[in-house]
């Protein structure tokens, strides 16, 4: 979980920095699988009672709703 959970702010910095739009894309789309994975874990976390995620994944959610709406404002102005 740990994984995942850092290469998601990882790959989103990642891609910031690069120059070309399909470059920025790729990188916030592997940030999209790494936070898919993520809440993945969440839900086996969940259903196996180790713990309530329930505020963790709903913080998931936003950073999903963040992200696509980033790449749709790229998609879109590209």
């Amino acid at each position: 979980m740990r994984r995942a959970a850092v290469s998601i702010p990882s790959n989103i910095a990642e891609g910031f920095q690069r120059s070309g739009i399909r470059d920025k894309i790729k990188f916030y789309n592997i940030s999209q699988g790494s936070l898919e994975e993520l809440r993945y874990q969440l839900i086996l976390t969940r259903d196996l009672n180790y713990a309530d995620t329930s505020s963790a994944s709903l913080l998931a959610t936003e950073v999903a709703k963040l992200t696509n709406a980033y790449i749709r404002s790229l998609h879109s102005n590209s």
